[in-house]
C-alpha cells in the first residue's frame, strides 16, 4: 500500500484576466507521505496559496493531476470530491474563519456534526482536542471573546478533531507575534504527529519553514528541492 497521501503531476494553473492569461503554475510535480510535515516557500503572489488549494481540491487546475490517498479528484463526481476532501483533509487558515456566533467547542465540534457524529460524540471529541491546544477553560467562550493565539489555536484543533490524513495550512502564523506563532506551531506539530497526519504549510516565516522536515521553493511557477537546513527568500 503506498505511502502517499497527496500527489500531483504536471500540474498547471493559468487565470485569464479580460483577454490576458497569467500563468501561475508551470507544471508541479509533488508527492508528500503520511507524517511529513513539508513547508512551501516563495516570494509574494508565486502562487504558494494557489497551489494549497488546488492539493486541497478547493479549485481546478488547468491541466494535470491530484490524488489524494490514491484517488485521483478530478475524475470524480463532486459529491465524492467533497466527501473525500472531508474525510481526508483539514484546513487552517491565516484568518481562523471560526463561526462569530458560536463558541469554541460549536466550532471545533461542526466538522464532526457535519460527518453526522452524535452530538454527545462530537462534543466530547472536540472537548478533548480543545484541552490538547490548552483551551479546556475556554469551551463556552465566542471568537470575540478569544485572544488571537487563542482564536488560532481553536483553528487548529478543529482542523484536527476529524484526524485527517493531511493538513494543509495557509499561512497559519502570519497575524501572530513571534512567541505565539511558536506555541500555535508547536501545537500544530505536536498533535500532527499525534495523529500520524501530514502537514503542508504555505509561509513567509523562514523560522517556522526551517522545522519542517522538508522545504520547497516555488519559482517561476515549479516547485524545487531547498537542499539548505537554512533558508532565506524574499516572501
Amino acid at each position: 500500500m503506498s505511502n502517499v497521501v497527496i500527489s500531483c503531476r504536471n500540474l498547471y494553473k493559468v487565470f485569464h484576466q479580460g483577454e490576458h492569461e497569467v500563468p501561475v503554475l508551470g507544471g508541479v510535480d509533488l508527492d508528500v507521505s503520511k507524517g511529513e510535515t513539508l513547508a512551501i516557500i516563495g516570494a509574494s503572489g508565486s502562487g504558494k496559496s494557489t497551489l494549497l488549494h488546488l492539493l486541497g481540491g478547493l479549485d481546478a487546475p488547468s491541466s494535470g493531476e491530484i490524488q489524494i490517498l490514491g484517488q485521483d479528484i478530478l475524475n470524480i463526481k463532486e459529491e465524492a470530491r467533497c466527501q473525500l476532501r472531508n474525510g481526508s483533509l483539514g484546513f487552517i487558515y491565516q484568518f481562523h474563519h471560526l463561526l462569530p456566533e458560536f463558541s469554541a467547542l460549536e466550532n471545533v465540534a461542526m466538522p464532526l456534526l457535519i460527518r453526522r457524529l452524535s452530538n454527545s460524540e462530537a462534543y466530547e471529541r472536540a472537548a478533548e482536542i480543545l484541552k490538547q491546544v490548552g483551551l479546556e477553560h475556554r469551551l463556552s467562550h465566542t471568537p470575540s471573546e478569544l485572544s488571537g493565539g487563542e482564536r488560532q489555536r481553536a483553528a487548529v484543533a478543529r482542523a484536527l478533531v476529524t484526524q485527517p490524513a493531511c493538513v494543509l495550512a495557509d499561512e497559519p502564523t502570519g497575524n501572530l507575534d513571534r512567541h505565539t506563532a511558536d506555541s500555535v506551531f508547536n501545537i500544530m506539530l505536536e498533535l500532527n504527529h499525534k495523529v500520524s497526519a501530514s502537514l503542508i504549510i504555505v509561509t513567509h516565516d523562514a523560522q517556522l519553514a526551517n522545522r519542517a522536515e522538508r522545504v520547497k521553493q516555488l519559482v517561476d511557477g515549479v516547485l524545487c528541492d531547498v537542499p539548505d537546513s537554512k533558508h532565506s527568500f524574499d516572501g
